[in-house]
């Protein structure tokens, strides 16, 4: 083993049944450097890092900390050591503040009492030095998306963690957003910390990092240095082939039926404070309706307007001219993809079948005098399964052992059974990979072609571009521009993505 290496892990094994995650994986990680892991999902990445953190056992290898070797039993034995980690989806207690979000789980230096005016300067300072705007006694469930995020890593900082992993940290930020961090990802570095960065964003891999290693299928690909790799290589070792981002070819629609229609919409967020102001908008069959904008500008909430889960304080929404009142269970007026499939789109501890099937299991093919017919429930979901490339071993398994790639398909599965008239989706693509990713965008464009109006909500300006007929860039609830796909300029949407409507005059003015 090499002195200068703050981590290594040796022929790493892990086997779940019928999923072999892990298959002798060996990866290393120098004091002082930022190393970027790829891999599509199911490629093994989250396993090797929960391996690390303690949260699963390897079945075999080891593993050195500063050339030491360790067993890893824990998350608590993992912290021991100085590694700290930035989970993927967020580790935080709701209705805890932040300042107590951070300090959950630390032994009290003098118990049982706490030291919260000590902690609580602390976590001030360390705010101030980072240059992260949260206020230590604000609730986790009242801040914003990327502001939980920026919470999750300086919970790692008040650990003093030495080895970090940040599991697709910028899943969740704005462009500016993802610059601060990088930068406070070089600040950690210089300050001695080395950090493990996973990510699906090859543009950010190779701005951040010094080394990048890929997995695919479990197995380890290769690790190159930053300065030797490019984009397309990249691709090619983490999905086998060649992926292209371009913009997808399209058919002009044949009808222009209206299918939604929203006059004057109002609502407010979860803080009742105003999220969307004055909305006025209509969707044609048969066209994808991109909506560009800084996460937290009221696409969560139109979202949830237009299915139903959440009530307007004013305003009309019409599907095929139906004024919406409640959540929309027909599957063949709405197909809903929400932003967060883990609270929202799936029930955890339910199987795959179960979630495939959750919108309509009180149909008569499903349900019979009240009693489930798990035969056809089962032979449904399998054709689903197959119909949608989920991979999983059977469709008996808990949802939650599936990789958030086929998560996410199951999400997909399920809303496009019924071929909605509409199809609604917000941030569809948020923390999948390249093939992945390049899987969603052709199911919304054979959607499209099939007759359906499609909505994709997504803070991924390149992916609103590369799919939508047409784009709607939203600013604090309110419809910046509505510009033409075909012909929408990057730096015009990004101006009215920070509430430049005069940007609009500037080009020549929009619709």
């Amino acid at each position: 083993m090499d002195q200068k290496d703050a981590l290594r892990m040796e022929g790493i094994t892990k086997q779940f049944p019928g999923v072999l995650a892990n298959d002798n994986i060996t990866f290393d990680l120098r004091a002082g450097e930022v190393h970027g892991l790829l891999g599509e999902n199911g490629a093994g990445k989250s396993t090797l890092m929960n391996i690390l953190y303690g949260l699963h056992r390897a079945d075999s290898g080891k593993i050195y900390v500063q050339g030491e070797k360790v067993e890893i039993t824990s998350p608590r034995i993992a912290v021991d050591h100085g590694i700290g980690m930035v989970h993927q989806h967020f580790m935080l207690v709701d209705n805890l503040t932040a300042l107590e979000n951070v300090i959950l789980g630390i032994p009290p230096r003098h118990p049982p009492l706490l030291q919260l005016d000590s902690d609580r300067a602390r976590f001030k300072k360390l705010a101030e030095e980072y240059q992260i705007e949260i206020d230590p006694s604000t609730p986790a469930w009242q801040l914003p998306v990327g502001d939980k995020q920026w919470l999750e890593i300086l919970k790692q900082l008040f650990r003093e963690a030495k080895i970090l992993v940040l599991d697709e940290p910028t899943a969740v930020l704005a462009p500016s957003q993802v610059l601060q961090l990088f930068k406070r990802v070089r600040q950690l570095v210089a300050e001695g910390c080395a950090v493990i960065f996973i990510s699906h964003k090859l543009d950010e891999v190779l701005e951040v990092t010094d080394r990048i290693t890929v997995l695919r299928d479990g197995r380890l690909i290769g690790t190159i240095a930053t300065e030797e790799a490019t984009g397309p290589k990249l691709a090619q070792m983490m999905v086998g082939r060649a992926v292209s981002s371009d913009r997808m070819p399209r058919q002009p629609s044949k009808t222009k039926k209206k299918v939604l229609e929203i006059k004057g919409l109002y609502c407010n967020d979860d803080r009742g404070i105003p999220a969307v102001r004055d909305l006025n908008l209509i969707v044609h069959a048969g066209e994808i309706l991109g909506v560009a904008g800084v996460d937290g500008n009221g696409q969560r909430e139109l979202a949830e307007c237009i299915a139903g889960m959440r009530k307007p304080e004013k305003g009309v929404i019409l599907i095929n001219n139906g004024l919406i009142t409640g959540v929309i269970r027909d599957q063949s007026v709405l197909g809903y993809i929400p932003e967060d499939k883990n609270k929202t789109g799936l029930i955890d501890g339910f199987t795959v079948e179960e979630n495939l099937v959750m919108k309509t299991f009180d149909t008569p093919n499903f349900t019979r005098k009240g009693i489930l017919q798990w035969n056809a429930i089962r032979e449904a979901a399998n054709d689903l399964v197959e119909e949608y490339d989920i991979k999983t071993p059977d469709s008996t398994i808990a949802i939650h052992n599936l990789s958030g790639g086929n998560q996410q398909r199951v999400v997909i599965a399920r809303e496009l059974n019924g071929e909605p008239a509409l199809l609604l989706t917000s941030q569809p693509t948020r923390g999948l990979d390249l093939g992945a990713v390049e899987s969603v965008h052709k199911i919304l464009l054979k959607e499209r072609n099939r007759g359906a109006a499609v909505i994709f909500i997504s803070t991924e300006l390149p992916e609103v571009m590369a799919v939508s007929d047409r784009i709607i860039v939203l600013f604090k609830g309110e419809i910046m521009g509505d510009l033409d796909g075909d012909t929408a300029d990057v730096n015009l949407i990004g101006e009215l993505m920070l509430g430049h409507r005069d940007a609009l005059k500037a080009a020549g003015g929009a619709s």
